[in-house]
């Protein structure tokens, strides 16, 4: 990853739930993000039940001077949510905030880092396991 981060912003995407603990670990990817990379601003954001939503957190983020949001689908899998409706607020995003550089990743469960870790996991192959 490049050092070289301010104007970047990462915005990791979710379901959301009812359930307020339901978000901690999508939390924890930040904030694992953000000891890591301190110079890379990272946000949460949900499609429903929770806040903030997607457009509040893309206003926030301007607030940092950033002219690139990375949308990353905090998703297992290929659903509705990530094939239809993610592109169509991303789309909304595009349209409202010219300006902007959005660029919206595969969902983080097809990722092949991914889908190892967990295989890694379920087979008790990890030293966090």
């Amino acid at each position: 990853m490049s050092n070289n981060l301010a104007p970047t912003g990462v915005i990791l995407f979710a379901h959301g739930s009812r359930d307020p603990l339901w978000r901690l670990p999508i939390d924890a990817v930040a904030d694992n993000m953000k000891a890591r990379w301190p110079g890379l601003a990272v946000a949460c954001a949900f499609l429903e039940l929770m806040p903030p939503d997607l457009n509040t957190t893309v206003e926030q983020l301007m607030t940092q001077g950033l002219s690139h949001i990375r949308i990353v689908p905090m998703f297992l899998g290929v659903g509705r949510h990530a094939r239809e409706d993610l592109p169509a607020l991303v789309q909304d995003l595009h349209q409202a905030y010219p300006q902007m550089h959005f660029e919206l990743m595969p969902a983080i469960g097809e990722h092949p880092a991914m889908t190892a870790l967990m295989a890694d996991i379920a087979a008790g192959q990890t030293s966090n396991a």
